[in-house]
């Protein structure tokens, strides 16, 4: 099974911390900004990653690759089959990939990605305005509702950690953290969740590349 992209995505990263939780051997086919190796565009028609090929049955987006990957190996299990634990799952996968990912996207990209990939300068004021207007809305919702037990849905890991937890890492290539006086349990949860090996060693893997 091959997967296109890098894990310096959030989304690239969080099918890889899936697939290592579930136990799965992915082939990394590396794909992004300017590379689109053969298979890629068959893959994702829109030159999105993640793409995924498992002979010839082909997919892009990480959610649908997560469905598949569930699907084909059903434990240990990630995403729950109890109505209200699934929903809440859904919904903070949701969370990561539109709210917080979206809105680290804009403070990567000015700071990270065009001054470093692209030879450009980025746009501070737009990423200034995500990290001091945008963020905290985002970062006080995650600080009210992780529970007691650190776990964001029935008390364990579950796809809902993976998916929260993986932009956070991606942010912290710009040497930013979670701040503990503000976001006591936030913090702490992000530590925990990020310091599995299924995220920690890729994680690893970008800071050793990126210089970061």
């Amino acid at each position: 099974m091959k997967l296109f992209g890098s894990s310096g995505s959030p989304y690239v990263r969080k099918v890889l911390a899936f697939a290592d939780e579930k136990g799965i051997e992915l082939e990394v086919v590396a794909a992004g900004i300017g590379a689109a190796p053969p298979g890629f565009r068959e893959a994702s028609p829109f030159g999105k990653m993640p793409a995924f090929q498992d002979g010839d049955f082909m997919i892009s987006d990480s959610s649908a690759i997560i469905t598949y990957l569930d699907a084909i190996r059903p434990e240990p299990n990630l995403i729950p089959l109890e109505p209200k634990a699934r929903a809440r799952v859904i919904w903070f996968e949701e969370y990561a990939d539109t709210i917080l990912t979206s809105c680290g996207a804009k403070i990567m990209f000015n700071r990270f990605i065009s001054p470093r990939f692209l030879g450009k300068p980025g746009d501070e004021v737009v990423a200034a305005a995500a990290e001091q207007d945008e963020l905290p809305p985002i970062l006080d919702y995650l600080e009210r509702v992780i529970p007691e037990s650190g776990w964001l849905v029935e008390d364990r890991l579950t796809l809902a950690d993976l998916a929260v937890a993986s932009p956070i890492g991606t942010l912290m290539h710009l040497d930013w953290r979670l701040d503990p006086k503000l976001y006591p349990k936030a913090a702490a949860y992000a530590d925990k969740v990020l310091a599995r090996p299924s995220l920690a060693r890729w994680i690893a893997q970008e800071r050793a590349a990126f210089g970061t």
